[in-house]
């Protein structure tokens, strides 16, 4: 996708806050060119290697629980445009209606093989349909609900200057944010007013410091995580001060 000029932004973009970044990938245009090549030829590839990959999921998908093998979903991506997200359905079906809108540990809602799909984040897998589409790229901030996009301040926008992606620096701190999130009274409101902010300072940062090796490091980085069974992040503390109050 082509790097717009200032002008031709969507106008909740407009803002003195986002202009520091834009300004800073604006001199980058020709990395943010060879990264659209980059992501659309990794993930092709990927796409047909692990195909086999596909027939075995969807199997045991099927086979454990009723519903889709494929969860889909209205996010966010660059320039504010909507997409429907590509997942395998790692949670009971119509699980985005009868609960919230992040998962939290212990989430009666996830099934048994979504379980090990999450673990092993092979439940992103369809994701690089999105990415051969556009939607997405293989790093960038994760896309999220309408709902919370429209909590953004005017600075979090700016991570709307770039695709949304299948990981990040913040993924890989917060991978355990599920159980970071456990037992907490109301998931939406630690999720939007302490995990949010927290996450966005890091995806942030990475625009400031984007390039084509800080993107392959990202990569790298996150399947080291996903093999390594610890996990770290500063949130910890602040959510267990929202565990006071006891569950309804």
């Amino acid at each position: 996708m082509v790097f717009r000029k200032w002008n031709d932004l969507p106008d909740i973009l407009q803002n003195d806050k986002v202009k520091k970044y834009y300004d800073v990938l604006d001199e980058k245009r020709f990395d943010l060119f060879i990264k659209r090549i980059f992501d659309f030829t990794v993930a092709v590839f990927l796409l047909i290697i692990l195909s086999p990959l596909f027939i075995i999921i969807s199997i045991a998908i099927k086979l454990d629980s009723k519903g889709p093998v494929m969860f889909r979903q209205i996010r966010v991506t660059q320039y504010c445009n909507q997409f429907k997200i590509w997942k395998f359905r790692t949670m009971v079906n119509n699980a985005d209606i009868i609960g919230t809108q992040v998962t939290t540990k212990n989430d009666v809602r996830v099934t048994n093989v979504g379980r090990l799909l999450r673990k092993s984040r092979l439940d992103e897998i369809p994701q690089l349909i999105n990415i051969i589409l556009g939607d997405m790229s293989f790093v960038g901030t994760r896309p999220e609900v309408v709902k919370y996009v429209e909590m953004y301040t005017d600075e979090m926008k700016a991570t709307l200057l770039l695709p949304a992606g299948v990981t990040s620096k913040a993924s890989i701190l917060y991978k355990n944010e599920e159980s970071l999130m456990a037992n907490v009274n109301n998931a939406d409101d630690i999720y939007i007013n302490e995990v949010l902010p927290q996450k966005m300072k890091y995806n942030l940062r990475s625009i400031l410091s984007f390039s084509i090796f800080s993107e392959i490091k990202t990569m790298i980085e996150t399947v080291i995580s996903v093999i390594k069974k610890d996990g770290s992040s500063d949130l910890v503390v602040k959510v267990e001060s929202s565990r006071n109050s006891k569950p309804i």
